[in-house]
């Protein structure tokens, strides 16, 4: 089953008016249409680990944590994680940082390039060049295990993830979403395994208007999901962040979705 690209949820769910982006001539034609081409290969840097900047660029950058116990012999499960609305890559690493080191994830952040992600502004494009650039540098310096990539993020960056995920699924085998608010893939590929969470209470992205109807969807498509509701507002319990690690880092898929 083909899932609609879900743009008429954006406007029901978060009730919002959207800025139309003029995509840069310079965006790869590839980045205007949500693909990204970067895949784990041999890394040809020795590594370093910890938290570190990931230099990309001078004022909206990102981040890279890399747990003390990595070795470059034994391949290391990857979650790229997103921010919300008006946030930062430092905010979102945050979420997954302390659970990072206890489950020996490397963790990969950015910043989007304006106040929230580019499909929220009008469509893809500087964005998703941005997190190619990331994605190419993480695996030139590391070694990633390719059938344990996650894309993650909360709010809008849920919301990102999900739509990205979808579309680039030949490369992300898992997708989590913390409070999503919609899903706009601009395409299908490969068939990611999916964790939403969302809170019953949450007044900022109302469940009925979101998760539910985006779960729905998903299962309809006949994707493999765990979807958990909490008790409580627009936020990512310890508990709910500590059982989608447990999650991704146990369900690594049989098949592994790469070209």
């Amino acid at each position: 089953m083909i899932l609609p690209l879900a743009a008429s949820q954006l406007s029901n769910c978060q009730k919002r008016n959207l800025l139309v982006m003029e995509t840069s001539k310079q965006v790869d034609s590839k980045a205007t249409e949500g693909r990204l081409l970067s895949r784990p290969t041999r890394p040809t840097t020795n590594a370093l680990t910890g938290l570190r900047p990931l230099g990309l660029d001078g004022q909206r950058d990102g981040f890279v944590y890399v747990p003390e116990t990595y070795q470059a012999d034994q391949p290391a499960p990857l979650v790229l994680i997103l921010h919300g609305a008006g946030g930062h890559a430092e905010g979102a690493i945050k979420i997954l940082y302390h659970l990072a080191i206890r489950f020996g994830t490397i963790l990969l952040a950015v910043d989007s390039r304006q106040q929230t992600w580019d499909i929220l502004r009008g469509g893809y494009g500087p964005d998703i060049a941005f997190i190619e650039r990331a994605l190419t540098q993480t695996f030139n310096h590391y070694a990633i295990a390719p059938n344990q990539i996650a894309i993650a993020g909360f709010s809008d960056g849920a919301s990102y993830a999900l739509s990205v995920g979808i579309t680039n699924g030949d490369l992300f085998n898992h997708i989590i979403g913390f409070s999503p608010g919609f899903m706009a893939p601009a395409s299908q590929s490969g068939k990611p395994r999916l964790f939403i969470s969302h809170g019953k209470f949450d007044t900022v992205l109302p469940i009925e208007r979101c998760s539910r109807r985006i779960v729905q969807q998903l299962k309809q498509a006949g994707y493999d999901l765990e979807y958990l509701e909490f008790n409580g507002l627009h936020t990512i319990p310890a508990a709910i962040a500590e059982t989608a690690m447990e999650w991704f880092t146990q369900s690594a898929p049989d098949k592994v979705f790469h070209s």
